[in-house]
């Protein structure tokens, strides 16, 4: 006979989807902002390892505010980024160490070490969350992210973007979807949440395609997933392909009710960390409706209360919605 699974505690609390803020609050006891770092890597699509140039939309000044800062230790950034998000949330009571810009397990596992430890031993971080490529996970930095599990809270955020080969060569991403497969094996067990990157609004990739991404993830039993729209920055190869005619956005519209579709596809069980990408207006060229934030949300909020749907309705493989992920 088949049973009825239980309502998740983001539905009872009228939620349509398992927000980032909701889960850190369930798991901490307190509001809790992520503190952007940068250790000062790169990637190995820049320097020429597997490409040069980097991912075709990419300048991490657009989206981590520690690449836009002169660089400091990561026990001054960490003040520094306390004091400024205190007086922004007069509320929140811890703060996770968030290494963002770059590839941030491209380097040497001392180095690493070194760094990541500094992090987790300040007094007011109660965790650690770690931006990298699923192919700069060698097993001695999985062997160092297994340790950090053991010492405090760790997510891993692997740019997945697409799951489709063919976006990840239009992107310059110097590998492909297998990558990602192999990182996420080689991360089971080793008691690490794993957080998923995409893109909705690739070039080439129709409707099809971005559920198929969803459906992935869904199957993948992932953590957590971070959800961006394609968006313009100066200065970067997309924008020249944007003014050439040769890049469409997606609308406001569009994107939204897109958006709704990948939540119903994705289980209920699955963190859900960001609905939208976007940059400091001085580096955005488009589009210009990501700038509004709040709007976006409530927009949103009111696709889903129109549809009266949530965050896994659609699942096909609604029996990992409830269970333990990947990292545990």
């Amino acid at each position: 006979m088949k049973t009825t699974a239980p309502i998740p505690s983001w539905r009872q609390q009228g939620l349509r989807y398992y927000a980032y803020s909701f889960y850190l609050r369930q798991r901490f006891g307190c509001r809790v902002q992520r503190v952007s770092l940068d250790g000062g890597f790169t990637c190995p699509n820049v320097d020429g390892t597997v490409a040069v140039g980097g991912c075709v939309f990419c300048d991490n000044r657009s989206f981590s505010p520690s690449r836009r800062l002169p660089r400091s230790s990561i026990r001054d950034q960490l003040d520094e980024g306390i004091r400024r998000l205190r007086r922004r949330y007069p509320d929140v009571g811890a703060f996770i160490a968030y290494f963002q810009p770059a590839t941030n397990t491209y380097g040497p596992v001392e180095r690493l070490r070194q760094l990541f430890f500094e992090a987790i031993e300040h007094p007011q971080v109660v965790g650690l969350a770690i931006g990298t490529r699923p192919d700069c996970v060698p097993e001695d930095v999985l062997q160092l992210l297994q340790q950090l599990a053991s010492r405090t809270w760790l997510s891993v955020e692997y740019g997945l973007q697409t799951i489709h080969d063919r976006s990840l060569d239009w992107m310059n991403r110097g590998h492909h979807y297998d990558a990602f497969l192999d990182a996420v094996e080689r991360s089971r067990g080793r008691g690490f949440e794993i957080c998923a990157h995409v893109i909705l609004g690739l070039p080439g990739e129709s409707h099809q395609d971005m559920m198929a991404t969803a459906d992935e993830l869904a199957r993948l039993r992932i953590d957590s997933v971070k959800i961006h729209n394609l968006y313009v920055v100066q200065g970067t190869p997309l924008a020249e392909q944007y003014a050439q005619g040769k890049v469409a956005l997606l609308s406001r519209r569009e994107f939204v009710s897109t958006l709704v579709d990948f939540l119903e596809r994705l289980p209920p069980g699955c963190v859900v960390e960001r609905v939208s990408g976007d940059a400091p207006p001085d580096y955005l060229v488009a589009p210009s409706w990501c700038l509004d934030k709040s709007g976006l949300r409530e927009a949103i909020q009111q696709e889903m209360l129109r549809r009266d749907t949530w965050q896994g309705k659609h699942c096909r493989y609604a029996e990992f919605g409830g269970g333990e992920g990947v990292g545990a």
